[in-house]
């Protein structure tokens, strides 16, 4: 009986659904969204199983052993963040020290498929994600500056460039485009939860915009944000590495963004925020899938 409770937790849980938290499958899930819908657009077309089975499985594992990092390292401050108190670590329900062991063999594992199976450019570009997300976003810059998310942003944009890097061998333009959107989708996406859980944040004591420069100077970052995303979606079409279908889609979709943002900066509601951060989870699939879409068709 002893032997059935400790493989179940403390409150009934299986233990492996607790390892699955530490992966964060919400995130990892829009990861492979991304990585998958890259492989397409940079093999013209579903690539041989094989190699899409192996990037897929390779970019799960980096983003799962990055995710599992962050949230041993960030133990202290979930406990105390409403978002983040039922987490396995802060809950009490896994040993911190299972936890960073299982961090590694993600990791680990993560490397030896990429390597093995795709290319050893794939491999060293998902290793980079994981840590930079964990020595300069966890570490450096997550408990020291408002900037954390923008520069920290930089890890998840990484899958694009794991993808092309598996079908092509290299890291083209297309792929740091498509880098880029993530990249700066990254800011509007956060800070906009970020005005929603800012009570979260200042007990946690982590700097984000909010916080430490006020909601409405974050109301602003957000809408210039959605700005900036806009010419990279365009730039795509402008420099013929997409077609017309990517350039009226994904236009589209930026205006709408950027509306969203506008709405934001002017009525100052947290209903607004909601409606940013909400669009903000459907807009970056379907910028990808419009990428796939228009080199399907054209």
């Amino acid at each position: 009986m002893g032997t059935a409770k400790m493989a179940a937790g403390p409150v009934g849980r299986p233990v492996l659904l607790d390892y699955w938290a530490l992966t964060k499958p919400g995130v990892t899930a829009l990861i492979l969204t991304t990585g998958f819908m890259t492989l397409v657009v940079a093999a013209d077309g579903l690539p041989p199983f094989p190699l899409l089975f192996a990037t897929m499985l390779g970019t799960a594992l980096s983003s799962g052993s990055a995710n599992a990092f962050n949230m041993y390292f960030d133990r202290d401050i979930d406990a105390v963040m409403t978002r983040t108190k039922s987490r396995p670590l802060p809950a009490g329900r896994l040993d911190p020290a299972n936890a960073l062991v299982f961090a590694f063999a993600l990791g680990i594992a993560s490397f030896a498929v990429l390597a093995t199976w795709v290319n050893l450019l794939s491999a060293v570009l998902a290793l980079s994600g994981i840590l930079y997300y964990v020595l300069i976003y966890t570490l450096g810059l997550k408990r020291r500056t408002p900037q954390n998310i923008v520069i920290g942003g930089a890890a998840g944009s990484v899958p694009p460039l794991i993808s092309w890097a598996a079908v092509t061998g290299t890291v083209e333009w297309p792929a740091i485009l498509l880098f880029l959107i993530i990249f700066l989708w990254t800011p509007p996406h956060f800070w906009a939860l970020a005005l929603l859980k800012n009570e979260d944040y200042i007990r946690a004591g982590v700097p984000m915009l909010p916080v430490v420069r006020g909601e409405e100077e974050t109301r602003r970052q957000i809408f210039l944000y959605t700005l900036v995303l806009l010419p990279v979606t365009v730039g795509m079409y402008l420099t013929g590495i997409s077609g017309w279908i990517f350039l009226v889609l994904g236009g589209a979709l930026g205006l709408w963004f950027c509306w969203k943002g506008w709405v934001l900066l002017r009525t100052k509601t947290a209903q607004a925020a909601r409606e940013v951060f909400k669009f903000s989870n459907y807009y970056l699939g379907a910028v990808f899938f419009a990428a796939v879409l228009d080199r399907l068709l054209l």
